[in-house]
């Protein structure tokens, strides 16, 4: 029994082991083409139509805000079409539609859009305001958001190559230094997307639409089978569905939109398990696609890596289980036995996320 222990102790030190020396990999991809530009094919002689797409869940401290920042956007009036997809049931309603008429008479071409049935969720508020516009490509921002005023400008011309499916602009924080809680969030998220999405995008594997701050071609939306709501991540889902069927992505570092993260640790949590549970989800709903597709083994090796990280936390749960175990047995075998694994994958499995924390600061 203890040698069965010690077995399954050290497979799951493996296991995690395996995941922190793809984060070196993902390192490794992020200096070699952190530098990397990409610029468009051409600008569009006429441009096209557009759609900002705002999904509210009462949001009535925001959501003023949040349309301020959008009308101040720059592009044609006449091309431009706001959508307040509002699933709210209290207050949100009233002041959010009292905002959207304010605008209107302002000239804006801005629409309120409430549905008493929540059906899908934001996943389901998105399509149904995708089935009431004309807009050939779509921009998305959630409630919390603070979008400038180029964001099109330095967008919209990379969709002259019509295989670009999907633009993702960089998350900043507002309140990053409000507490230790948001300075944590912001290393986290910064690791995310100046990392990661850098790394993957610019080494050509599969990286995904964040659920806002980013910009949709209608045409790779509807292509990929739309907006699906079987998951909790459907920015995730939607991303590797139509990353499958040939479309590509791009990231761009340069362009931050800025956010308020959470400041309670409860809002956090609920953030967390969602992003968690939706990622597995979508693993297993993904899997058997991403198998069969007809890709490169390193961007379909890239991808298991990408949605099934969240399968560490599990792993780390079976490891603090057996921890008490673990110690009692390194007592009466001795330390230095077991210390001839535990450097080499402490080097592997945790070095490897100081080592992109160290990163971020240069």
């Amino acid at each position: 029994m203890e040698t069965f222990i010690i077995v399954f102790y050290l497979s799951i030190l493996i296991l995690m082991s395996i995941y922190g020396i793809n984060r070196y990999y993902t390192i490794y991809l992020f200096r070699k083409h952190r530098h990397d530009k990409i610029t468009p094919l051409s600008e569009f002689k006429k441009l096209p139509r557009v759609t900002i797409q705002l999904p509210v869940f009462n949001e009535k401290y925001v959501v003023e805000r949040l349309i301020d920042y959008v009308v101040k956007i720059r592009y044609p009036r006449e091309l431009l079409e706001i959508q307040v997809l509002d699933d709210s049931t209290d207050e949100t309603c009233e002041i959010a539609k009292k905002k959207c008429k304010e605008k209107k008479n302002e000239g804006y071409n801005i629409k309120y859009i409430h549905r008493e049935d929540r059906t899908g969720f934001k996943a389901g508020a998105l399509e149904n305001g995708m089935n009431l516009t004309k807009g050939e490509f779509i921009a998305v921002f959630d409630a919390d958001f603070l979008p400038p005023a180029d964001f099109l400008e330095r967008t919209i011309h990379f969709f002259t190559d019509s295989r670009i499916g999907m633009i993702q602009a960089r998350w900043d924080h507002v309140n990053r230094r409000y507490s230790l809680l948001t300075e944590c969030q912001s290393i986290l998220l910064d690791g995310h997307f100046m990392i990661e999405h850098t790394a993957r995008n610019r080494s050509g594997r599969f990286f995904n639409f964040n659920g806002t701050a980013g910009i949709w071609r209608k045409e790779t939306i509807i292509d990929a089978g739309g907006w699906q709501h079987d998951t909790l991540t459907e920015d995730l889902d939607l991303s590797y569905r139509a990353q499958l069927k040939g479309w590509n992505f791009i990231y761009m570092p340069d362009l931050t939109v800025p956010a308020e993260l959470p400041i309670e640790m409860t809002a956090f949590k609920s953030q967390q398990f969602r992003w968690a549970k939706g990622s597995i989800q979508t693993f297993l709903k993904l899997k058997g696609m991403i198998l069969k597709a007809d890709i490169p083994f390193r961007v379909k090796l890239e991808a298991f890596f990408h949605i099934g990280a969240n399968y560490m936390y599990a792993l780390m749960v079976l490891l603090t289980v057996l921890m008490p175990v673990i110690m009692v047995i390194r007592f009466e075998r001795g330390y230095k036995h077991l210390a001839l694994l535990d450097v080499p994958i402490f080097v592997c499995a945790t070095l490897s996320v100081l080592c992109s924390i160290s990163i971020l600061n240069t």
